[in-house]
């Protein structure tokens, strides 16, 4: 069941689309739906009948046949609601599995993709959005079944009373267009309530995944001061949005009795007047009982509506979200394959100011930013997180340009690592081998974890490498997330690897082993297969590079071993010995 080449630019075309994508099942599920409402409507109609043409008369053998016929009415009504029911629920959780992922697919594809939308949001919409907007399948057979039942009781009412059937026929369509008219403004605020939801839960993630570096710089309070006021954001927009559905759901409600309680008035006075028999007296009243859930739930259908179109909209802003790079590049030449460097010409982007740097191939570069904005936006560039027409200069890879080589080349070639690092569900072993090749060598594993510090984390719990991690590797100190996503970066043996701040969370005796590590891993031999850039302003892992690049106002100010450097630039000491 795939879906369109081109994504859903708006929430209405991915609502057309679960619905033409769904047609089978969609046009089966509201059939059954369909004819389970005729045969309930049915019901009292079948009563009124057996009253005045069995019970009244007397007759047994009658009221057994009409009995019979009852049941049987029954029985229709029970195998067609089971098996309708059965085939939406199925089209339904198909297409919220569809929905999921796709948003997830966009999210993951290897262009990136150009979004304000923080990680909480885009989690909200990857689960309870697309579940959501998956629901229209289960709206439209409600509301065709709804009609359904409508005009059968409008047409027995027509049948027994003429005068008293207009009514219901006139009455129903304007109580529901009036109704109508208050959907925009459940839709915004709908809206509004889904926005402010995403923007608490993505703060939330931030904040938990963040919470020993928070502990560690005494910001818990301002922390939980900006977390409060989101959330009371958050409750402010989900109260306005209750408090108009439940004023639309009051008035709908309200509706639905009101005209259910004027035919019940209508048919006691045509009962009393001799206009309409015992039988059929039953038959209206059992149809205004009953028309009030069909009337009810035409009323307050359009608010489910709104809500799963302002679902749709949040998976259409995904979808649709333009790619931040087009995969438009040749394969990789001779150079990059062999040993490749990595080098910025003229780079200007955020606040750096034409900068030119080289890591020749082999060569283990350390690179010391004095302010802090100035070596994210170099990395931002370099995992190729902004998009190339946002910046001024080249990244070159071999010597070729970074835009000019095929996406899967350029990711096979540069593997930027940055400083706040994932987890995953699944066992340690899972997490390690994510970026390798096929089934990653037990010998090659161990040196990674080696490496990288990180074998103390395997070896703390008896399951080992089979250990299970939990969300975000929320089970793990930082410093322990912070190995294994090293490890899991030496693992996959790029031939360019960019690491930043890899050892924040971890001591200075810890970060020794690792800087040591990482060159005994990759730089022992001297060989010219692998060539390590190093952003950070770690003595420890500085002191085992071959050259130190330092930036300052967005500039390149000097370069030059780390020792030396130490013993004689002042600045470059202020900022790295601790």
């Amino acid at each position: 069941m795939a879906g369109p080449t081109t994504p859903p630019a708006t929430g209405g075309r991915v609502l057309r689309r679960t619905t033409t994508r769904n047609a089978r099942r969609l046009t089966a599920g509201t059939v059954l739906i369909s004819l389970h409402q005729v045969c309930e409507a049915l019901v009292p109609v079948l009563i009124g009948v057996i009253v005045d043409r069995a019970i009244g008369p007397g007759d047994g053998t009658s009221l057994l046949w009409w009995l019979a016929g009852l049941a049987g009415l029954f029985t229709v009504l029970t195998i067609v609601y089971r098996y309708g029911a059965r085939t939406l629920m199925r089209a339904l959780a198909e297409e919220a599995h569809l929905l999921r992922l796709e948003v997830a697919g966009r999210i993951m594809d290897p262009r990136g993709m150009e979004t304000e939308l923080r990680a909480g949001d885009l989690l909200t919409i990857s689960s309870s959005d697309a579940e959501k907007a998956s629901y229209i399948i289960d709206y439209i057979p409600r509301a065709t079944g709804a009609v359904v039942a409508t005009a059968v009781c409008s047409v027995t009412l027509l049948f027994i009373d003429v005068p008293l059937g207009i009514a219901v026929l006139v009455a129903t369509p304007l109580a529901l267009l009036a109704l109508h008219l208050a959907t925009p403004r459940i839709t915004r605020r709908v809206a509004e309530q889904q926005e402010m939801m995403g923007t608490a839960a993505s703060l939330a993630t931030d904040l938990v995944s963040g919470v020993r570096p928070l502990q560690g710089i005494g910001a818990e309070a301002a922390a939980s001061r900006r977390y409060a006021e989101v959330s009371q954001k958050s409750l402010a927009a989900a109260l306005r949005a209750a408090r108009t559905q439940g004023v639309y759901n009051a008035v709908s409600n309200a509706s639905g009795s009101l005209l259910a309680c004027g035919i019940a008035v209508a048919a006691g006075w045509f009962a009393l007047r001799g206009r309409i028999t015992i039988g059929e007296f039953l038959t209206i009243i059992g149809v205004a009982q009953f028309l009030m859930a069909p009337v009810g739930l035409l009323a307050v259908i359009p608010g489910w509506i709104a809500e799963a179109r302002a679902s749709a909209d949040r998976i259409a802003r995904v979808v649709s979200a333009p790619v931040l790079h087009t995969d438009g590049g040749a394969p990789a030449g001779p150079a990059v394959a062999a040993s490749p460097g990595l080098a910025v010409r003229g780079l200007r982007y955020g606040t750096l100011d034409t900068i030119d740097l080289d890591a020749r191939p082999g060569e283990f570069v350390g690179i010391v930013a004095h302010r802090g904005a100035d070596a994210d936006a170099l990395v931002r560039v370099l995992s190729g997180r902004v998009v190339p027409h946002e910046y001024d200069g080249q990244v070159l890879l071999g010597g070729e340009p970074l835009g000019g080589i095929s996406l899967a080349d350029a990711r096979r070639t540069m593997l930027v690592e940055p400083h706040r690092t994932d987890l995953f569900e699944g066992t340690l072993a899972a997490n390690l081998t994510a970026g390798a090749d096929g089934d990653a060598d037990p010998a090659a594993v161990s040196g990674a974890l080696a490496a990288a510090a990180a074998g103390d984390v395997v070896s703390a719990h008896p399951e080992g490498l089979a250990y299970e991690v939990v969300e975000r590797g929320s089970g793990l100190s930082g410093g322990q997330r912070q190995r294994v996503a090293l490890a899991r970066a030496l693992l996959a043996r790029p031939p360019i690897l960019v690491l930043h701040d890899p050892t924040t969370a971890v001591d200075t005796v810890t970060e020794q082993a690792i800087a040591q590590g990482v060159r005994d891993l990759r730089h022992l031999a001297g060989t010219a297969a692998f060539t390590t850039v190093l952003v950070t302003n770690s003595p420890a892992m500085l002191a085992a590079t071959d050259r130190v690049v330092v930036l300052d106002g967005g500039r390149v100010v000097t370069e030059g071993i780390h020792a030396e450097l130490g013993a004689t630039d002042d600045d470059y000491r202020r900022a790295v010995l601790r």
